[in-house]
């Protein structure tokens, strides 16, 4: 017991040398999660699905690492394919995959459409598996690699009006636990984090509703909401080295909601 204290340093949260994808690495959270591997040193290479991506190279001018940006609709099989071959070819390798990308919808259960599930199961859970499985290939030859996928407060409670996007986000904590179960003996971790309440575009119109802001406010012993750069500094611990021993775990990031 005690082996290793003494080699101990904060080098182990160093990212420089790796490659990260980040899938909807170029708005919002996805952007925050982009810029902090990137400050820690790793290349990234930024999968989105429009190609205006001027707002994030301002924020990677300067770095350590290098940042390449790659098209493509993760809801399209064929294109979704194309993403981990694509980041090998620039990169000659994959470290780390952040499942970011992900959509929702809203509408009562009784009035819920075919084509809205179809939608949110096929990018929300769907492009998970398959990108997570490709990159793992590339991951187990070298016998290392960090995928972290985004799961919710929804992965753990019900919701009320998004169905599709609830059973998704249960279906990627459940994934995470899966593939953890079976990636861990290749030296490769697989965990989550679980955003609570952050105030980006996407949840500007509940920030603007008095009375739902303030409900959510009630709720959160912390009692505001995140900023994006909340999350900065768990995306590095658990892409980096620091976090070697977590595996299969859903970290939860919000202010304590569900301490609540």
């Amino acid at each position: 017991m005690g082996e290793g204290l003494q080699d101990f340093s904060l080098d182990c949260f160093s990212l420089k040398g790796k490659t990260a994808i980040i899938t909807g690495g170029n708005t919002g959270l996805g952007q925050a999660y982009t810029i902090a591997l990137a400050k820690a040193g790793a290349n990234v290479f930024v999968v989105t699905h429009g190609t205006n991506w001027d707002d994030t190279k301002v924020f990677l001018h300067n770095m350590k690492g290098k940042a390449e940006f790659f098209q493509a609709d993760l809801s399209d099989r064929e294109q979704l394919q194309k993403v981990v071959p694509a980041c090998v070819d620039a990169f000659s390798t994959v470290d780390i995959l952040v499942n970011n990308a992900g959509t929702i919808r809203r509408n009562s259960l009784l009035e819920f459409k075919d084509e809205d599930w179809d939608d949110v199961i096929t990018l929300n859970l769907d492009a998970v598996y398959f990108l997570s499985q490709a990159a793992a290939k590339v991951m187990v030859e070298k016998g290392s690699g960090k995928i972290i996928n985004i799961a919710s407060m929804l992965s753990f409670q019900g919701g009320k009006s998004i169905p599709p996007y609830t059973a998704s986000k249960h279906a990627v904590a459940g994934l995470t636990k899966s593939f953890a179960n079976e990636l861990a003996e290749h030296g490769i971790q697989v965990n989550a984090i679980a955003p609570g309440y952050f105030a980006t575009k996407n949840t500007a119109p509940i920030r603007s509703d008095e009375k739902r802001n303030a409900e959510i406010l009630s709720r959160i012993p912390a009692g505001y909401w995140a900023d994006p750069s909340d999350l900065m500094g768990t995306v590095v611990y658990l892409a980096s080295k620091a976090s070697d021993y977590m595996n299969g775990h859903i970290l939860a990031v919000d202010g304590g909601w569900l301490a609540r």
